[in-house]
């Protein structure tokens, strides 16, 4: 018999994310152009006004969005125009699928039940991640393929090339944790940070693997093609893998880069800084290490973790933007020689050193 209990509340669940992750992703289109002014002694964007209201640029969001469906949708004559069309469906499909499985908080009861605050539970989640980020490079390749163009083709080429070298790093750190925890699902890895080091240190991932979290930074940011990688548009080089975009489509490009920006900062939350955990919150409020207690109502708590994993999210997307506009582009073979020479042989040094100690103290078994 169908539970339309369960997946009522799903389904609310899904519309809250997705909504809230495409609606964020307008708004760090804002957010990134008044911190690069910040940083450049630059007001930034003000020049859309409503009524004579500026607020601080906040209507160039809806002026984007205007623009971007009034104009012209136009399609190379010697391109594929199937694919030319797949291409941004792809690269965007596969980021929003990945929030599935992120945590945004423990669980809320609704009517006696609990309900996990999360689209799907898989007991594969970490796979699941990697796969859609794996599977992320194909619009990149449609792109360049489906425009009839070299330069966009060598664009897409670069994305392509960049992505595979730091994919295997970008699996490899989680793996640490996986180990440390035992598991792979998502869920379950946030909950064991909420356990305490000594009685008092909590056991977020960025304790137990510094290196890995460096690490997983650097791969995360090299996944979504952000400066100091973002080789794969190259706007000063006439080169990019969506240079024959316009419209609608180039928006979708667009929004999947911050929405991409935006998992990444999720994912650095759930792995290193203990996800929706909140230090000594528990359950029913929170219970410090010197003994003291201090109950909460359910709600409160729950609006506390949700709160929590907002705010690290806030921040990671927020360091992203600033090294965004901080470092110079790196050159192509910079790019790869860091990725394959470096980043890779530390950090299967790093998985190999975690799993003798997590063998040693006999951790991850269950």
């Amino acid at each position: 018999m169908i539970d339309w209990t369960f997946w009522f509340v799903k389904l609310v669940i899904a519309i809250a994310v997705l909504f809230g992750v495409l609606n964020l992703a307008a708004f760090i289109s804002w957010v990134e152009r008044k911190q690069s002014a910040l940083l450049q002694d630059r007001i930034g964007a003000n020049r859309a006004p409503i009524f004579g209201f500026r607020i601080l640029g906040l209507f160039h969001i809806l002026a984007d969005t205007v623009k971007a469906l009034t104009k012209e949708d136009w399609v190379p004559p010697f391109g594929d125009r199937k694919l030319h069309f797949l291409a941004p469906v792809i690269s965007l499909f596969t980021v929003l699928l990945t929030w599935s499985v992120i945590p945004i908080g423990d669980v809320i009861r609704i009517g006696g039940r609990e309900f996990q605050l999360q689209i799907a539970d898989l007991d594969i989640g970490f796979l699941f991640v990697f796969a859609m980020a794996s599977l992320g490079v194909y619009g990149l390749v449609l792109a360049g393929v489906a425009s009839h163009n070299k330069y966009a083709l060598m664009g897409s080429m670069r994305g392509a090339s960049q992505m595979i070298a730091y994919e295997v790093s970008f699996g490899l750190t989680i793996l640490g944790i996986c180990l440390i925890f035992g598991t792979l699902q998502l869920d379950e890895i946030v909950r064991a940070q909420g356990a305490l080091i000594g009685g008092w240190i909590p056991m977020w991932g960025i304790f137990l693997q510094p290196v890995g979290f460096v690490l997983f930074m650097v791969a995360a940011i090299a996944e979504t093609r952000r400066i100091p990688f973002d080789l794969s548009e190259g706007e000063s080089e006439i080169v990019g893998y969506f240079l024959e975009y316009s419209g609608l489509k180039f928006i979708i490009f667009w929004m999947g880069e911050f929405i991409a920006s935006t998992m990444a900062a999720s994912l650095l939350t759930t792995f290193f800084f203990g996800g929706w955990q909140v230090p000594y919150l528990l359950a029913d409020g929170f219970h410090f290490p010197w003994g003291a207690a201090w109950a909460l109502p359910h709600l409160v708590v729950v609006a506390m973790q949700i709160s929590s994993f907002c705010v690290k999210v806030a921040f990671f997307v927020w360091l992203q933007m600033q090294i965004r506009w901080t470092l110079p582009r790196f050159r192509f073979d910079q790019v790869l020689s860091l990725g394959w020479k470096q980043v890779l042989p530390v950090a299967m040094l790093n998985l190999a050193v975690t799993a003798i100690i997590a063998w040693l103290l006999g951790l991850g078994k269950g």
